[in-house]
């Protein structure tokens, strides 16, 4: 089959962020697919423009055996520059920016990080006349009711009818989320047409895991985007708490970057938490190196509905792989630290149960640590490796294009008047 997938956001391994895209069209195109990513010029990540589309409107280029199209886009730095960089990039995938000479799809697939890019996907599938697979990582607008945003906001109704549009449309539809079935039925999806396939990790990036270095100070990794859902003030909090307690005990380093990571530096220098370190984002192929330098990582979450469907960040998968244990600061519908064993579960937003956590593993030896992370890695290698992950996404593509073929062959009955 010949794929295009669309996601506004998709990266290659040399930059920060997830590359679920690349790692599953890779294992698309050695199983024997023609498959191109699609994309925006502009990484959300580190607020830069791709070099290898200076001075033009798109771009092409081979990322080891997978193509990306680049279409440029204008930078942002506030929300409403934000908005209308998504509006630019659906557009030019509407329009047919870069693809008008490009041997026609079998099908196109259309990633819902941003509603606008998903529902330009299906525009463009229309007009091609060939199947659309829906792929939703979060559930907008659901997702900014359960920050807080009324339901009656114009942002809310033009979401909605647009989710709405996009599950009546779908021939598939693929959701990163476990427990999201029942709303998307609700706002129109067909149940047999839902299948999950979470986040994961590409084995070829990992290295074995090895046992930590001992050491006297005790290190604390968060590795991510520092947004408002990921909650991390109280992590923060429980750096003080543990700096008052113990000062020179424990180190909290904060990798990433993110609309939160200026104030949460702000707070660290105002109220003098010295055991705080920020750092700048790494690209995938390098975070291992870094990941594999801490005695245990922290995942924070907001205290909210918002993730009752399910939760399946890229860092949480990438902590586990990591092969240490994990702080998980929530309450979701699904918990694979729980699940593994692999960590510490606490109450979210709970600066103290952190902090008390945080002594728990430091308290603990370092056998005891590395057992937690070798079943976390374990875990994570039998239920999210991106291969075994990229083999149902090939049999969700191939139902989505036999079932339009059947249809197309279906033969036409003529009622006689």
């Amino acid at each position: 089959m010949r794929v295009w997938l669309v996601n506004h956001y998709a990266l290659t391994p040399s930059e920060p962020g997830g590359t679920r895209h690349y790692a599953l069209a890779r294992y698309l195109i050695r199983s024997g697919h023609d498959v191109t990513i699609i994309a925006s010029s502009f990484n959300h990540a580190t607020r830069r423009q791709r070099s290898c589309i200076s001075g033009k409107l798109c771009a092409f280029e081979q990322y080891n055996e997978v193509p990306f199209l680049w279409l440029r886009v204008p930078g942002y730095r506030s929300n409403v520059a934000r908005l209308w960089n998504m509006f630019v990039f659906a557009f030019e995938v509407w329009w047919g920016l870069g693809t008008r000479g490009m041997n026609k799809p079998d099908i196109v697939v259309g990633s819902s990080l941003t509603l606008f890019a998903a529902f330009a996907a299906a525009r463009l599938a229309r007009r091609l006349r060939v199947p659309f697979v829906l792929e939703i990582r979060d559930l907008w607008p659901q997702t900014l009711i359960d920050m807080g945003v009324s339901p009656h906001h114009p942002a809310v109704v033009g979401f909605g009818m647009i989710e709405r549009y996009l599950y009546r449309k779908a021939d598939k539809i693929v959701t990163l989320l476990p427990n999201a079935s029942d709303h998307m039925i609700a706002k129109g999806a067909q149940p047999n047409d839902i299948t999950w396939i979470p986040n994961g990790i590409d084995t070829e990036l990992m290295p074995a895991p090895h046992d930590p270095a001992p050491h006297d100070v005790f290190t604390v990794m968060y590795a991510g985007s520092h947004g408002v859902s990921d909650a991390l003030d109280p992590v923060l909090d429980a750096a003080a708490i543990l700096n008052k307690e113990a000062p020179g005990r424990y180190c909290f380093r904060f990798v990433g970057d993110g609309p939160k990571k200026a104030g949460l530096r702000r707070r660290a220098e105002t109220e003098n938490i010295a055991n705080v370190v920020f750092e700048d984002p790494v690209s995938k192929r390098d975070i291992f190196s870094v990941l594999q330098e801490a005695d245990a990582f922290i995942l924070s979450a907001k205290n909210t509905t918002l993730y009752h469907h399910g939760i399946s960040p890229n860092k949480l998968h990438e902590y586990m792989a990591a092969a240490r244990p994990t702080i998980f600061a929530g309450n979701s519908h699904n918990n694979p630290i729980a699940e593994a064993t692999g960590g510490l579960t606490v109450a979210p937003e709970d600066s103290g149960a952190i902090a008390a956590a945080v002594e728990a593993l430091a308290a603990m030896s370092i056998s005891e640590r590395l057992n937690m992370g070798l079943r976390a890695r374990q875990y994570v290698e039998e239920h999210h490796d991106l291969t075994r992950l990229a083999r149902r996404l090939e049999r969700v593509l191939q139902s989505a294009f036999a079932s339009r073929e059947e249809v197309r062959n279906e033969p036409q009955v003529l009622i006689q008047r």
